[in-house]
C-alpha cells in the first residue's frame, strides 16, 4: 500500500504569494507600490536623514535657488526647503492614512448594519449622508476646522467627517445586493448569526470596491490637508506641511523665487497621483474571485 502524494501547493494559494502574482501581472500596481513605499519611507526616515534642521533660519542664506547644498532652494527665512519637504510627508501621509482609516471604520458599520436590516435604521442613515453631501465638502470641512480649532486632530476629524457617506453608500449597495445571494442564505442554514453572515460571508464581498475608494480618498485626504493648511485653516507655521509651504511660496513667485511653491506642490502631486494608481492594485488582491 503507497501513500497519496500530498496535495501540490501553488504559490497563489498563500496570501503573499497572491499578492506577488498580482503585482507581477500588473507592472503599473507594481510602480505604484514602489511609489508607496518610497513615501512611507520618506515619512519614517526622513526626518533623521535630512541634511538640514527643517525649523533652523538663517536670515544670510534666505531666498537661495537650488544648489548642492540646498537641493530645493531655501525659503524667505533661510530655511531649507527640501527637509521641509522630505520631513512634511510623515505629517501628510499620517493625516491622511488617520482620517481615511477612520471614515472606513465608521461608514462600513453604518452602511453594513442599513444595508442588511434596511427598515428605518436605512431610512435614517440616509438622511443623515444627504445632510453631509448637501454641503460642499471642503466648506463642510473648513466649518469644522473652524468651530473646533485648527489642530492636526481636527483636521483628521474633519476629513474624515466628509469621507463617511462614500464608504457607507458603498457598502449600503454591496450588501443590499448579497444579503439574499445563494451563499448568505446557505450561511445562515449552516448556522450562522446574522452578524457572523454579513461579517465573514458579505462584507468580503464589498471589499474590493472599497480598496478603489481608499486610494482615492487618500489622496483627496492629502489634498484636503493642503488646502486647509493653504487658507489658514490647517498645520500652524512653522510646522513642515505641503500646504503651507505652497502658500508661503506663492507670495514669491510674482519675484522669481520659484522654488519655494513648485517643489512643495510636486511633492503633493506625486502623492496624491502614487494613491490614484494604487486602487486597482488593492482592489486584485482583496478580490477573493482573483484568488481562484
Amino acid at each position: 500500500m503507497t501513500d497519496s502524494p500530498a496535495p501540490e501547493r501553488h504559490p497563489g494559494d498563500t496570501i503573499w504569494g497572491h499578492v506577488a502574482h498580482v503585482l507581477r501581472d500588473n507592472p503599473v500596481t507594481l510602480l505604484a507600490f514602489g511609489m508607496v513605499a518610497f513615501l512611507v519611507g520618506c515619512a519614517l526616515f526622513g526626518p533623521s536623514l535630512v541634511p538640514h534642521d527643517p525649523l533652523a533660519t538663517n536670515a544670510a542664506r534666505a531666498l537661495e535657488p537650488p544648489s548642492w547644498d540646498h537641493w530645493f532652494g531655501t525659503d524667505n527665512l533661510g530655511r531649507d526647503v527640501f527637509s521641509r519637504v522630505i520631513v512634511a510627508t510623515r505629517l501628510d501621509l499620517t493625516i491622511s492614512v488617520a482620517a481615511v482609516a477612520l471614515s472606513f471604520v465608521l461608514g462600513s458599520l453604518l452602511g453594513a448594519v442599513s444595508g442588511y436590516w434596511g427598515g428605518w435604521l436605512d431610512a435614517v442613515l440616509n438622511r443623515f449622508l444627504d445632510t453631509i453631501m448637501a454641503f460642499p465638502l471642503f466648506v463642510l470641512a473648513m466649518g469644522v476646522v473652524a468651530a473646533l480649532g485648527n489642530t492636526v486632530e481636527n483636521i483628521i476629524y474633519a476629513t474624515a467627517i466628509i469621507n463617511i457617506p462614500f464608504y457607507a453608500r458603498l457598502v449600503r449597495a454591496e450588501v443590499n445586493i448579497r444579503r439574499h445571494a445563494g451563499f448568505a442564505q446557505a450561511a445562515k442554514l449552516a448556522g450562522n448569526s446574522d452578524l457572523r453572515v454579513l461579517a465573514f460571508h458579505i462584507f468580503p464581498n464589498a471589499l474590493p470596491p472599497m480598496m478603489v475608494q481608499v486610494s482615492l480618498n487618500l489622496g483627496w485626504a492629502i489634498l484636503n490637508a493642503a488646502g486647509l493648511s493653504f487658507i489658514g485653516l490647517g498645520v500652524r507655521p512653522p510646522t513642515p506641511e505641503w500646504g503651507i509651504m505652497v502658500a508661503e511660496g506663492a507670495n514669491f513667485i510674482v519675484s522669481g523665487e520659484w522654488w519655494m511653491a513648485v517643489f512643495p506642490g510636486l511633492w503633493l502631486m506625486l502623492a496624491v497621483f502614487t494613491f490614484n494608481l494604487l486602487g486597482d492594485g488593492l482592489r486584485d488582491i482583496v478580490d477573493p474571485r482573483k484568488r481562484t
